[in-house]
């Protein structure tokens, strides 16, 4: 069971840098939201080699669900140029630089956390999914529905905005 568990993190993992490899490379918007969907739901993988199948299906739900369908609906709202700023090509020190500024931090942090070990790990109290449910709906049931007010009225003022601007044209 072990070789498989091992098995699966490698896919998991393929399809999480393949996906971000073509978020980044890509020079459609749509592509590249196409590559962000693909590595969220890698790490909805992830979340269910953890066994916590519950974080998984909220990986899938919120973030491949509800934050791809804004993000879609924000690059379909608004009429990118195809020769825009960030079109032409970059020179190599472009590319170094950005290289270098991605590894400096990871070998900074990886050297911290190889020289400097944690002691000892807590093991984390266990909530149910039930508890986890009273819990958000019970003392945090305000803020929980404030947050979706405030969001659905961001939404509809992006789509009437952008309505009115096309109707000018």
């Amino acid at each position: 069971m072990e070789v498989m568990a091992k098995v699966a993190f490698c896919v998991y993992t393929l399809i999480i840098l393949g996906g971000a490899i073509v978020a980044v490379t890509s020079s459609s918007l749509v592509r590249a939201l196409v590559g962000l969907i693909t590595t969220l739901i890698g790490v909805a993988g992830m979340y269910l080699l953890l066994a916590t199948p519950f974080m998984a299906f909220m990986q899938l739900l919120i973030y491949v669900g509800a934050v791809s369908v804004l993000i879609f609906f924000a690059v379909m709202l608004t009429r990118a140029e195809k020769g825009g700023d960030e079109s032409g090509y970059a020179s190599m020190k472009t590319y170094v630089y950005g290289l270098a500024a991605t590894l400096a931090p990871a070998a900074i942090l990886g050297w911290l956390v190889m020289t400097r070990p944690v002691e000892s790990v807590a093991i984390p109290v266990e909530v149910t999914i039930k508890e986890l449910g009273q819990g958000l709906l019970g003392s945090y049931f305000l803020p929980f529905e404030l947050i979706s007010v405030i969001l659905m009225v961001a939404m509809s003022g992006a789509v009437l905005l952008t309505w009115e601007k096309r109707g000018k044209k």
